[in-house]
């Protein structure tokens, strides 16, 4: 079957949806840009005041939440720790990379 095969209202709903899918995900990534905004000034927080990167306690809670916010919203609980655990690894590794730069490595004992 090809699309122009397809029924004109279907072609049209199909449309529709996929505008708002578009719409969604323009929206998701302005929101995880102004979640990297807010966690980069975190990162310079920790490297300022020599703070370890990651922060396991808050991780745990975090992932409690969102687990709990996932189920209230009808989102599989698992998808939303996997998405969380993906955005909290990459939020360390910026902490990490801003400790670096600021002389406050981990590695150096700092």
């Amino acid at each position: 079957m090809t699309t122009s095969d397809i029924d004109a209202s279907v072609t049209a709903e199909l449309n529709r949806l996929r505008e708002s899918i578009d719409n969604i995900d323009a929206a998701v990534v302005h929101m995880l840009a102004e979640r990297f905004k807010a966690t980069q000034q975190v990162g310079h927080l920790k490297a300022a005041h020599h703070l370890p990167p990651a922060d396991p306690a808050r991780e745990a809670r975090q992932i409690a939440r969102l687990r709990q916010l996932a189920e209230s919203a009808k989102l599989d609980p698992a998808f939303a720790e996997k998405l969380l655990n993906f955005i909290v690894a990459e939020v360390i590794r910026h902490h990490e990379r801003i400790a670096e730069e600021s002389g406050d490595s981990p590695a150096t004992g700092a």
